[in-house]
């Protein structure tokens, strides 16, 4: 029998598994995996992850004591999810696990430096090594020169919520280890800007990834490319050879049931024959390109509001299970005396 797609994809592209729910990755068995503040939220709401939160919650809880208030614990809580399932996720993983400062501190540099460390901190004292861990981080100004510093100190960054060439050129002259280019929010917002469906090559976000990879081969950049955010197994395809590629389990398991001949079609050898011009990317040239490029000033605006809702529905949902435990508590004391 011939290879199935996602075989002939693993010989030359990293497979990382996009999701929060810790038995999907199980079965799907990705090299790493990545996370975000809606993924995490999505699973915490799932009765077989609930312990988890329980268990976060009551250990912040005990942390800062009976006296707290419930919105203390829950926000104490809130930092140390994320690193409770990446570090669930590693243990079945033999890679890294990409985990997200608040996107709320995406326009504050220091704000998500301090963030950073305290995960990484959390991540090392669960005995976890930084090297296995990926901080995601906004691609904004800000959020780069914070990788940029990062980076320095050993703490390897993941930079999402990427849709522009200024975006991907400005993380790889700070050092940032892996850039995320969201494929299919792309192709969300050209849809919806044109009335037009796109397919295959003619996809803008494969368009835009290819174009991002071939400039970083092109130039011998060190960050390698790991396109996100996928809609069909058409893109998939059309970025075979992608140095990472994130993809939904879902997705996946539909990869492993199809056996047609998968051809690479990004390759640096091919990259570096391209006639590309080099861009000098300071803040101001990083402004102005932003400004003029709608669809990256839009999507990234969206994607950092949509991730700082995902975060408020988080707290709200931990503090409402910190009430209830706090119930639950109060009836198993009233039913023993």
């Amino acid at each position: 029998m011939s290879k199935s797609q996602l075989e002939q994809l693993r010989a030359m592209t990293v497979i990382v598994s996009d999701s929060g729910e810790i038995q999907e990755i199980e079965k799907v068995k990705p090299q790493d995996s990545t996370t975000n503040p809606s993924l995490i939220t999505s699973a915490v709401q799932m009765p077989q992850y609930q312990p988890i939160m329980d268990e976060v919650l009551l250990a912040a809880k005990k942390k800062l004591g009976n006296g707290a208030s419930d919105k203390d614990v829950a926000n104490l809580a809130f930092k140390g999810l994320a690193v409770e399932f990446g570090k669930r996720i590693l243990k079945i993983i033999p890679g890294r696990v990409s985990t997200e400062v608040d996107a709320r501190l995406s326009y504050d540099t220091d704000a998500t430096l301090r963030l950073a460390r305290e995960i990484i901190q959390q991540y090392e004292a669960g005995g976890v090594s930084r090297e296995r861990v990926l901080i995601k981080i906004a691609s904004t100004w800000e959020g780069v020169r914070a990788a940029e510093v990062l980076e320095k100190e050993g703490i390897h960054c993941n930079m999402t919520l990427l849709f522009g060439m200024h975006q991907a050129i400005a993380a790889a002259d700070a050092g940032a280890t892996l850039i995320s280019p969201f494929v299919g929010r792309i192709l969300d917002w050209y849809k919806k800007d044109t009335g037009k469906d796109y397919q295959g090559a003619d996809d803008p976000g494969v368009q835009s990834v290819t174009s991002i990879y071939n400039y970083f081969k092109k130039f011998g950049y060190k960050t390698v490319v790991m396109g996100a955010s996928f809609r069909n197994l058409g893109e998939i395809q059309e970025l075979a050879g992608c140095d990472l590629l994130t993809i939904a389990p879902k997705l996946i398991e539909e990869l492993d049931a199809k056996f047609e001949d998968l051809p690479r079609k990004l390759d640096p050898a091919n990259a570096r024959n391209i006639q590309i011009e080099r861009l000098n990317i300071d803040k101001q040239t990083f402004d102005k390109m932003h400004a003029e490029n709608r669809m990256a000033h839009d999507k990234l605006k969206e994607g950092i509001e949509g991730f700082s809702a995902a975060l408020e529905k988080l707290e709200t949902l931990l503090a409402k299970r910190l009430s209830e435990l706090g119930a639950n508590q109060q009836q198993t004391v009233g039913a023993a005396n």
